[in-house]
């Protein structure tokens, strides 16, 4: 498969779980009405996710930089990393993103910023000493990818779609066990039962139809940025460095852990931390990689 070829491919396999997931809030939301004879759950859920979400939004770039306890550098800070990050924005045709390095052991790097003019490139103390300069400049074409293709306006969107679903089943549940019945507990008594548990079931199903997006963008991130660095091994050797240092992560917790190119969590994981993983498996990543440079 060609770089572009893969790029579009995870476009369009974006798209369509995007598609899928407006699909079913639709049902979701036409169900939880219907169930509680209230029109008006649909458009609380609504209006309090989409508030809340787009709030966050805004200012999520503080927040994270905040929790990942990351310092601002200048040029003369680390003049070598600055000129990787300027070469490669000419090439992508991206405004020049801050820069901030983070004192972890642990080879790693992220990207956020609500769009180009406000992106942030983040990376370990780890990874600047362990990775070759073809390896680095792989990992921040990739970061920078994420900038470029608005992934943490999409990210939002997706939250906001979760957040939208959780809600609804939140005010719901509380409206049915405290407000009193509804008109489908005169009717069949199993199709009652088998939208309630569907109504239940349905965060559930959101929380993996966002992690599908999640691990599509990273596919699209690593064909992105093979085509800045026009050399995909890099990336995919920086990959598998990264993935095989067992340095644990201070600061490593759930609500960041998607925004690194590499999950932060080492050591085994059970089965079900795996199924809600945000980052498909690197081993996945880097045949894919390899077989672009083919």
């Amino acid at each position: 498969m060609t770089l572009y070829a893969s790029a579009e491919s995870n476009i369009r396999k974006t798209w369509l779980y995007l598609t899928l997931f407006l699909v079913f809030i639709i049902g979701i939301g036409w169900l939880i009405s219907y169930y509680a004879s209230s029109p008006v759950i649909l458009w609380i859920a609504v209006l309090y996710s989409v508030s809340v979400s787009f709030l966050s939004y805004w200012y999520s770039d503080k927040i994270v930089l905040g929790l990942v306890r990351a310092k601002p550098i200048e040029k003369k800070d680390n003049p070598e990393l600055y000129r990787i990050v300027e070469n490669l924005c000419i090439t992508a045709g991206l405004p020049l993103p801050k820069v901030y390095i983070m004192a972890e052991g642990q080879p790693n790097a992220f990207a956020t910023g609500r769009d180009p003019k406000h992106g942030v490139v983040i990376v370990t103390r780890g990874l600047l000493e362990r990775l070759e300069k073809v390896e680095l400049e792989g990992v921040i074409a990739h970061e920078l990818s994420h900038i470029g293709n608005r992934d943490a306006l999409l990210q939002t969107a997706v939250v906001v779609l979760v957040g939208v679903i959780v809600t609804m089943v939140d005010i719901f549940l509380r409206v049915r066990w405290f407000g009193g019945g509804s008109r489908n507990d005169k009717g069949n008594p199993i199709i009652a039962l088998i939208g309630l548990v569907v109504i239940i079931l349905a965060p559930f199903a959101a929380q993996l139809i966002k992690l599908a997006i999640s691990r599509k963008r990273e596919f699209l991130a690593d064909a992105t940025g093979a085509l800045l660095t026009r050399y995909p091994d890099g990336l995919a050797r920086a990959l598998e460095k990264i993935s095989d240092i067992d340095t644990p992560m201070r600061i490593a917790n759930d609500s960041t852990a998607h925004l690194f190119i590499v999950s932060p969590f080492r050591g085994k994981i059970n089965w079900l931390h795996r199924l809600f993983l945000t980052h498909p498996p690197v081993e996945e990543r880097i045949r894919a990689l390899r077989r672009m440079a083919v």
